[in-house]
């Protein structure tokens, strides 16, 4: 793959059951297996429209701040149950004459009646569609009882899927980008020249086809637009919910606004203060941490393609991904599964327990030589399907993170940060080398790293679960001590984010504090 070493190399704030719930339910191996069955909507009356809260409205902003909102029936869904418009956002959050952008919202009223108000969503990424996530159910993104009480609004941040978006390759160059295998061997110099043009390539056409807004693709400018949707949709405070990269969206702003931060809620949290470096090699011991959870489960079951111990089964793992890299198998479309694709096979299905068997039967296929069902798992991760991709989460994961991610590592924490991988994920390790898109993008980063406080912000809660792979739960812990009112709340298990994953205890206290203001007793345990 030609995933970015050093820094975010997956997608780390995806709710993936939730995101790309149209392509499992567009793909029949998917269906009914991968994750959970998204449970059917009733349906809504829609929501009236409340006056803009202007107050407080930086000078020059007035006409953005003041806008009124001319919802209508959302195409393609239940127009009882959603309805959907178009908020204009400066381009420039530095300068409002530089231009404008549109956000797409989707909103789905509070099935009792009055609403507490607006409660914001985000599936992470960077670069999931939030509108996606509400539009495909919003009962399952935010659970019943949250459903019941607020007018829950989707939204694709800027630079995301109906916003306006960051534009790269066509479906061909897209697949050539992700799946082409380099000609030389893994490490060499012709592999590393080979990618550093792929990705030239790739960031040439995203300078092209994205209408200059590439520089303003930051999480900074992102909750600045949170804000400005918090205030046409009439509320004082925003009321949030945000998953994995959500989380660092809600808590910038909750940096940046700490007298408007609501009920917030952040769920399988990222620490803001940790570099790229940090972040890539966390998620890589995380990621080796669930497969080998993974591994005893599949041991201790049936159907399983590995035999004996643990290290047994991760060494006969890791033998499968050598010689798929020295030989790729050929899937019957004609795409070549390498090592790269087969772990991104892997590490869409360690997001969610529920998939495990899932996994065992594309291990079991490609020990066979039968390449498609890693395939299917890879391709979900990326949102493709039949040879098309139903977003573009791929590029704006990338315009996203080369903005956010100072590019300041040397090369001996590099050197220090690679030891440590091959020691503690030997298994993943071979493969979580990259060339990094983000040292040829067009523009240098305006990002930082540091700790957020939000002094003066009310009680923010934030969900760590104890083998989350993609979030390790250190970074929830370390977030919830950095915020002046966090409130940590921490999920036993495995998987991806804690709330609404059929934990009663997590549920409890998330709904009970968006719904109630009951602030949970920080340090609970579920």
């Amino acid at each position: 793959m030609t995933e970015t070493p050093h820094r975010p190399r997956r997608a780390l704030g995806r709710r993936t059951a939730l995101v790309i719930a149209a392509v499992v339910a567009t793909t029949t191996l998917l269906t009914g297996c991968l994750y959970a069955a998204i449970p059917p909507e009733t349906s809504a009356s829609p929501a009236p429209s409340r006056t803009p809260d202007t107050d407080g409205v930086p000078a020059g902003f007035e006409r953005f701040y003041g806008q009124t909102l001319a919802w209508k029936a959302c195409s393609g869904t239940d127009a009882g149950s959603y309805d959907c418009t178009t908020v204009t956002a400066p381009l420039d959050w530095a300068d409002p004459s530089v231009g404008t952008i549109d956000l797409a919202l989707i909103r789905r009223a509070a099935t009792d009646g009055a609403a507490i108000g607006s409660l914001l969503t985000n599936p992470g990424g960077p670069g999931a569609s939030g509108y996606d996530l509400i539009a495909q159910s919003s009962s399952f993104a935010v659970g019943t009882a949250l459903s019941n009480a607020y007018d829950v609004i989707g939204f694709d941040p800027r630079g995301v899927g109906r916003s306006t978006a960051v534009r790269c390759f066509d479906p061909s160059g897209m697949d050539a980008y992700l799946f082409d295998i380099p000609a030389d061997p893994r490490g060499s110099q012709g592999w590393t020249d080979e990618l550093t043009a792929r990705n030239r390539d790739f960031v040439t056409a995203c300078e092209a086809n994205s209408g200059g807004i590439l520089p303003y693709i930051t999480t900074d400018n992102a909750a600045r637009d949170m804000d400005l949707l918090r205030a046409v949709l009439g509320d004082t405070t925003l009321n949030y919910l945000g998953y994995s990269y959500g989380t660092f969206l809600g808590a910038t702003y909750a940096k940046l606004f700490p007298e408007r931060v609501g009920r917030l809620v952040l769920d399988g949290a990222i620490d803001p203060s940790v570099s790229g470096l940090d972040v890539s090699t966390t998620q890589a011991i995380g990621f080796e941490s669930a497969l080998r959870a993974y591994m005893a489960d599949c041991l201790g079951g049936s159907g399983c393609p590995f035999s004996g111990s643990v290290d047994d089964g991760m060494a006969a793992l890791g033998s499968l991904l050598a010689s798929v890299d020295r030989v790729p198998l050929t899937a019957s479309d004609g795409r070549k599964l390498g090592a790269d694709t087969l772990m991104t096979a892997i590490i869409a299905a360690l997001y969610s327990q529920d998939s495990w068997s899932y996994l065992s039967r594309a291990l079991t296929d490609a020990l066979a030589g039968d390449a498609d069902t890693a395939f299917s798992l890879a391709d979900f991760y990326y949102a493709r399907s039949n040879g098309t991709y139903q977003d573009n989460s791929t590029e704006a994961f990338r315009a996203y993170n080369c903005m956010d991610y100072p590019l300041d590592t040397s090369q001996a924490d590099k050197d220090a940060a690679d030891a440590l991988v091959k020691q503690k994920a030997p298994t993943i390790a071979p493969y979580w080398q990259g060339v990094d898109v983000c040292e040829v993008w067009p523009y240098p980063p305006t990002g930082v790293r540091e700790k957020i406080a939000a002094d003066g912000a009310a009680p923010i809660v934030v969900v760590g679960t104890t083998n989350d792979p993609a979030t390790p739960y250190a970074w929830s812990v370390s977030l919830a001590e950095q915020l002046s009112s966090g409130v940590l709340v921490t999920r036993q298990g495995e998987g991806h984010t804690g709330y609404n994953k059929g934990n009663a205890c997590v549920d409890k206290a998330v709904e009970g504090y968006l719904v109630d203001g009951t602030v949970p007793q920080n340090g609970l345990t579920c």
